[in-house]
């Protein structure tokens, strides 16, 4: 059969084209911007890719044409392919129907700590010889992909998505999923784009859970207001809450400074020891043994094969280090993650930390978190803002309610001006959702060009 995806370097289309591939599938794709390394990982694998939109990436006709969610009415190919009248689904009915029949589907849904969490809980079951498939939002540190088949008939994990499913489909992408165990990892306002407010999200996890069956299982944050809401609308699944405190079934052991975290399950405890930093990543590994459990993984050996997780590509990821200055690039692009990173890198080493943060998400662009972004930053010592073209609001107040924080327009000024401030033993993260103009290699090669020239 040839695949045609349309929107194809996207992180879940890119994945779910190499998928289509693995199935045997003659795949071809197109999409706006054909860039590494997403186009990298599809060449290789054979996948012919077409730059821009266009009726004639539709010539010859393919045999089905799966969309993402990114593609609007107006745009050529899709206007292409509704007059040829060519067999059409979106990506997540895509995954639904030729991937996710047969297997157990663990879903993870959250407003942040999806992927991170998704990628711990796909290492758990692959550490306990489970060979599961996965489809995530980001490049696994212990794959080296960001999906796969997996064993026939194994596991299946997959990073579940509010976002809208496509220009035809505005549910929620996890609608389509119809998971064994769903993790509820948070739930804040986001997607600014497409939700008019927070009741209108908890409606769409409303959806994911009543597709859950009664005899599979909801793994649940403790302490979520708007997770309690979305229960209260009607719960069918057996609840396995995590957190800190008691009345979690799950409870977490965390202190800052101490490299690891204790579980306690019942009258049991375990230790983790690993490297992760942050209460945040704690409460994401606590979530992915507690849905790893429910496909009899141990939660002893789940703890242990913790201490060998690699996180995700743009999750706390060290892109260099020059002089005993570290770059680390990071997803964070929602107050409150921005925060949780921030207090968790802050936590995890002594020395500076300085944060370079674009406001680049579509709820960003549009202000919404405007009057939360000066909290978010109070671990950082130093904090510069990028404001980008196209952002129609300031970001003076932001800067003027914390003392260390300024803003720049000019990205190559940005970088000239972070590296005149940093020193031997500082930590800049820089934290965007998206490529950033290149910024991380820009900043090691002037801290580099410093180092060199410096007698």
């Amino acid at each position: 059969m040839h695949v045609h995806v349309v929107g194809i370097c996207g992180t879940f289309m890119g994945s779910l084209a190499r998928l289509a591939k693995l199935l045997g599938h003659h795949v071809t794709g197109s999409d706006a911007n054909v860039y590494p390394p997403m186009s990298t990982q599809l060449e290789e694998m054979g996948i012919t890719l077409m730059e821009g939109y266009r009726a004639a990436n539709l010539e010859p006709h393919p045999d089905l044409v799966v969309v993402g969610n990114a593609l609007s009415r107006g745009n050529p190919e899709i206007e292409a392919l509704l007059n040829a009248r060519l067999p059409y689904v979106s990506g997540p009915q895509w995954l639904a129907e030729h991937v996710l029949p047969g297997r157990p589907v663990l879903a993870v849904a959250g407003t942040h700590g999806k992927t991170t969490t998704a990628s711990m809980l796909a290492w758990l079951l692959e550490a306990n010889g489970q060979e599961p498939g996965f489809l995530i939002g980001g490049v696994l540190g212990n794959f080296g992909v960001s999906s796969r088949l997996g064993a026939a008939g194994a596991p299946f994990v997959v990073e579940a998505d509010e976002y809208d499913t496509a220009f035809f489909d505005k549910r929620s992408k996890f609608v389509h999923y119809r998971p064994d165990v769903a993790i509820l990892n948070n739930l804040e306002f986001d997607h600014a784009d497409i939700f008019e407010d927070l009741a209108a999200i908890e409606r769409q996890f409303h959806h994911l859970v009543r597709t859950v069956p009664g005899k599979g299982a909801l793994v649940v944050a403790g302490g979520e207001p708007a997770l309690e809401r979305v229960l209260a609308q009607g719960c069918w699944t057996p609840i396995e809450r995590f957190g800190e405190g008691d009345g979690n079934d799950w409870q977490i052991d965390w202190q800052p400074g101490r490299g690891g975290f204790g579980v306690r399950r019942g009258l049991t405890e375990q230790r983790v020891e690993w490297t992760m930093s942050g209460r945040h990543n704690a409460a994401n590994a606590v979530a992915a043994l507690a849905a790893a459990s429910q496909l009899g993984i141990d939660p002893a050996a789940g703890c242990r094969a913790l201490g060998d997780f690699v996180a995700p590509r743009r999750r706390q990821e060290v892109r260099g280090e020059v002089e005993g200055i570290q770059v680390i690039d990071d997803f964070a692009h929602h107050p409150t993650a921005i925060a949780l990173t921030l207090e968790g890198l802050g936590d995890a080493a002594p020395g500076r930390l300085l944060a370079v943060i674009e406001p680049r998400s579509n709820t960003m662009r549009q202000g919404k978190m405007k009057a939360r972004l000066a909290d978010c930053v109070q671990s950082a010592d130093r904090v510069w803002w990028y404001q980008p073209p196209g952002l129609d609001w300031s970001l003076a107040s932001v800067v003027a309610a914390h003392a260390t924080s300024q803003v720049e327009t000019d990205l190559d000024a940005l970088v000239s001006d972070v590296v005149a401030a940093a020193r031997p033993g500082d930590r800049i993260v820089v934290m965007s959702n998206g490529g950033f103009g290149g910024i991380h290699a820009k900043l090691l090669a002037a801290l580099e060009a410093r180092h060199v020239t410096t007698p």
